[in-house]
């Protein structure tokens, strides 16, 4: 087992693109994203109307764990609060087991807290008892199932979610700093 101390987390960028794509492939098989989700995804991530937060968790120059989060901008024509959602939180094989995962968490929920998000959701497969905990211990609650939601493979997804984000950002899940994370520049 590795520790995370040698492991900086930073902005995820379009040259980390291939590390990530293999990272994903290896992780998640039969439903992987593809080069073009990232690219799309990222394209929304920087600037004045960024909506999208995407780290990368490297050691060395190798990328062990990504992570990225969505939001649905400003405040709804209601008045309300934007949401988050998380999109993938991922973490080498090595890497499972260290606190990566939940410094992984914690920088979306950081993100998510810039964003004024007030919820943050998101979907787990329903076989993923390790990532289903892990999101438990950050408060996260099952609101319902969907059905058939991982394709081609027909799995099932909890829908979790997690109100107030920023009271999930204390001293007892706080991470070093992140760099070039500035979430508009």
């Amino acid at each position: 087992m590795t520790g995370t101390e040698t492991v900086v987390l930073r902005e995820m960028r379009w040259w980390d693109i291939d590390s990530v794509l293999e990272l994903e492939r290896d992780l998640f098989p039969e439903d992987a994203w593809s080069r073009g989700m990232f690219w799309s995804e990222l394209a929304h991530a920087r600037g004045p109307g960024a909506t999208r937060r995407y780290v990368v968790a490297e050691e060395g120059d190798r990328i062990v764990g990504y992570a990225g989060l969505t939001t649905s901008g400003a405040e709804g024509d209601a008045g309300d609060a934007p949401a988050a959602d998380v999109q993938t939180i991922a973490v080498t094989r090595d890497h499972w087991g260290t606190g990566l995962g939940s410094r992984l968490l914690t920088e979306l929920l950081r993100a998510a807290t810039e964003f004024e998000c007030a919820e943050v959701m998101l979907e787990c497969r329903v076989d993923n008892v390790r990532a289903q905990k892990l999101y438990e211990r950050f408060g996260f609650e099952v609101i319902g199932v969907r059905r058939g939601y991982y394709q081609p493979g027909n799995v099932d997804a909890l829908v979790m979610r997690l109100t107030d984000p920023s009271a999930s950002v204390t001293p007892d899940h706080s991470v070093n700093g992140v760099q070039g994370t500035e979430i508009h520049g």
